[in-house]
């Protein structure tokens, strides 16, 4: 069990800078009433160094909160959450700050004693020390900071929290932890996510800390230098005060260039540094989260990760444990990994793409992190890279001789990431050398062709070829590598066809593909019966979507998303033997039209997301979506001009909860029954000008369960609406040559 040092309530304002607003915020939701319950959980969330425990103590001395509360108290939980210690911690800083706002006389008698005698706390058993502890704040007004908590069992929360409950009216828990996961145990009504400090106040605390008082300003170059170090901090604090620290009444311009060149991995680190305050973060993961997090370290910092293709590399080195039940998927586990370690600060900056599709950064710290963990097996290699023999996992962030030098010292690389161009003659040199290659990324490369050799990498699971806007076709040898699991073709604008043989590529789960040929052969993707994932994107020729697909094709498809395909006038997709199909996308297809010839009652579909954008020729929804009226949970259109109306039998669909209708200029009716729709949680309708304002007033009436409903009330019903829609279309499908586009889906 690691413990940090036991913290303190005492912190010296003038020491502290860049919090006032954030004090401020703090101070108004310890200020509030919240009349649906007598004590209000308030938890500062941040990663690691970044002021929480800080700005706790600014907000626990403030002079307006020793008025307010009748009673203070301080316990620095740690990673020990043990009850009994925390009611004796919680006793013992209640009794040390008993004062002038507190009633003693009206204190029972055993806690008289325990305020004249302490020690008595020491023989007191949990019971006796639970009475105490009661008795002491039965109907009073209090403040309790738990600093540093990492527990995320709720029950022994409950535990706990049975024995605050009797505070009076606007009693407060402040806790400061690094797990937004433990603050949704403790059913908090508002959080608040502690951001870096800003530059400015980074560097008034390097100041502060680096130079002796007034030596500053004899040395205007260090303070150059000082703001370049400052900026590889990214507003963390205790990485301030790391660095400042080795720099302490250092003036040799030298010294200052060593910490700011360096990665801060790289530099000595003392306990209480940053890296230690990190790790602990680290040690407190379950072995898999464990490796998961080091193998990020082969991205460069900076790196926006889309959650999708992270699975898909985990995938490929086997690191995912295998799903607890049967109705889970191994990109489900991936999944749940991915939220796990935002929830805990690893990752950060979370941008929703699409329903399915989202993506994220780590802080610059948290990658050093990373790099000092994996050190031996993963490296971002440049010109000045020193590699050791042991590294698996490379991305190569430039290019030369130099690069090509240090790998022909290597022999057990797993892993290549192609961030920057490389020439084909180092690819083929890496085909020939790494046998065990089990991912190759080559993403923004202008390959005319590929080596037939990559078919001898009989271990490859990965192979990335995205954005490459010049190769015309693939080697027949891709064929023979039966490991496959991911195959990425988005954007590939002149790929003529897929190679005949892909149907060999038995392994196969997720498929991106743009091509210029007509038709995706039934015969060849048809027949890939582990693919859970398919994206059709940007083909401006493809007419048919495997036409006279069999049945028994295609069952374990889990999602399929077609965008930026002009020309396609129907799936052909014999969408009923899609068994196990549950997101379905489709976008951009100015001429697809969805209407069934023949309509099957018996289909046995388990859609539970559905959205349709920029579908001219949708004029209602087709009828075979019926057949997910237990499983569709999401369903939206938008920007479809001839949609007309939502069909009579749209409250059936039991679990529906969002429903969104946006940009569908002739969209004028709702169906009648919209209150079954019970499962309801968001309904909007957003620039449907022909939809009366009668019409709206009776269904606003009819969902009044619904806790989030947008009407976009300022439209205009004779005047067709100029506003533009969203382009919410998933960066694997879209073809766009802006500038936006290219940086999201480069990455």
């Amino acid at each position: 069990m690691n413990r940090r040092d036991m913290t303190h309530s005492f912190v010296n304002p003038s020491n502290v800078f860049g919090r006032g607003d954030d004090k401020e915020k703090i101070m108004d939701l310890l200020m509030q009433l919240d009349a649906s319950r007598n004590v209000s959980v308030i938890p500062i969330v941040g990663i690691g160094g970044l002021g929480k425990t800080t700005l706790a103590k600014l907000s626990f001395d403030d002079k307006r909160v020793v008025s307010h509360f009748q009673l203070r108290m301080w316990v620095c939980v740690s990673e020990d959450f043990n009850v009994r210690r925390l009611i004796k911690d919680i006793l013992k800083s209640a009794i040390y700050r008993i004062d002038e706002n507190f009633d003693v006389d009206g204190l029972p008698n055993s806690l008289k004693e325990l305020l004249k005698d302490k020690k008595i706390l020491d023989y007191l058993n949990v019971d006796e020390l639970q009475c105490r502890l009661r008795e002491l704040l039965k109907d009073k007004k209090f403040l309790l900071v738990l600093d540093d908590v990492w527990n995320e069992n709720p029950s022994k929360w409950n535990q706990l929290e049975e024995l605050l409950i009797g505070g009076s009216n606007e009693s407060k828990i402040l806790v400061t932890t690094r797990n937004s996961s433990v603050a949704t145990i403790m059913d908090t009504t508002t959080t608040y996510n502690l951001k870096g400090l800003p530059e400015e106040d980074c560097m008034s605390l390097l100041v502060k800390l680096a130079f002796k008082v007034g030596q500053e300003n004899q040395y205007p170059n260090l303070l150059n230098i000082g703001r370049e170090i400052v900026k590889k901090c990214k507003g963390v604090p205790l990485a301030v005060s790391t660095l400042a620290g080795l720099l302490y009444s250092k003036v040799d311009e030298h010294e200052w260039k060593s910490i700011r060149d360096n990665e801060i991995w790289n530099l000595e680190q003392k306990e209480g540094d940053i890296l230690p305050a990190l790790k602990l973060s680290y040690n407190q993961l379950p072995f898999h989260l464990k490796q998961c997090f080091a193998y990020c370290s082969v991205f460069p910092k900076d790196y926006n990760f889309n959650n999708l293709l992270l699975i898909q590399f985990w995938m490929a080195h086997g690191i995912l444990q295998s799903p607890a039940n049967e109705s889970q998927e191994l990109e489900d586990v991936g999944d749940l990994y991915i939220r796990e370690l935002l929830s805990r600060s690893f990752f950060q900056d979370f941008q929703q793409n699409i329903t399915l599709d989202y993506t994220f950064k780590m802080h610059d710290l948290v990658h050093d992190l990373a790099l000092s963990i994996a050190k031996g097996e993963c490296s971002v290699v440049t010109k000045k890279s020193t590699l050791v023999a042991e590294v698996c996992h490379l991305s190569l962030l430039e290019n030369g001789q130099e690069v090509t030098t240090q790998l022909e010292k290597l022999s057990k690389v797993q892993t290549i990431i192609f961030i920057t161009e490389q020439p084909a003659s180092l690819l083929e040199a890496c085909i020939a050398r790494f046998k065990y290659l089990r991912l190759l990324d080559l993403s923004k490369s202008s390959f005319e062709v590929l080596p037939s050799s990559i078919g001898s990498l009989k271990h490859l699971r990965y192979l990335d070829l995205s954005d490459n806007h010049i190769i015309k076709q693939l080697p027949s040898s891709i064929c023979k590598l039966h490991s496959l699991q991911t195959l990425v073709l988005g954007d590939c604008s002149n790929l003529e066809r897929l190679p005949k043989g892909i149907r060999d590529i038995i392994s196969l789960r997720f498929l991106v593909v743009t091509t210029k040929h007509t038709c995706l052969s039934d015969k060849a993707v048809g027949c890939l019966d582990s693919l859970r994932f398919l994206g059709i994107g940007d083909c401006k020729n493809l007419k048919c979507v495997f036409e006279g697909m069999e049945e028994g094709r295609l069952t374990n498809l889990r999602t399929l998303i077609v965008g930026g395909c002009p020309s396609l006038t129907t799936l052909s997709l014999s969408i009923k033997h899609l068994s196990a199909l549950e997101n379905l996308i489709i976008e951009d297809c100015e001429e697809l039209s969805l209407t069934d010839k023949e309509e099957n009652q018996d289909l046995k579909l388990s859609l539970r997301l559905l959205k349709f954008d920029n579908l001219p020729k949708l004029e209602v929804l087709p009828q075979w979506l019926q057949a997910s009226a237990n499983t569709l949970q999401h369903l939206e259109i938008a920007d479809c001009c001839n949609f007309t109306a939502l069909p009579e039998w749209l409250p059936h669909l039991n679990s529906l909860q969002t429903l969104r209708i946006k940009y569908c200029p002739v969209f004028s009716s709702l169906p009648a029954g919209m209150q079954d729709l019970t499962a309801l949680r968001e309904f909007q309708i957003e620039d449907c000008p022909k939809l009366s304002s009668k019409c709206r007033e009776e269904v606003r009436h009819r969902i009044a369960h619904v806790p989030n409903i947008d009407f976009d009330e300022d439209f205009d019903e004779d005047i067709g609406s100029s506003s533009k829609r969203d382009d919410d279309i998933s960066v694997y499908l879209q073809g766009e040559d802006d500038e936006e586009f290219n940086t999201s889906h480069n990455q």
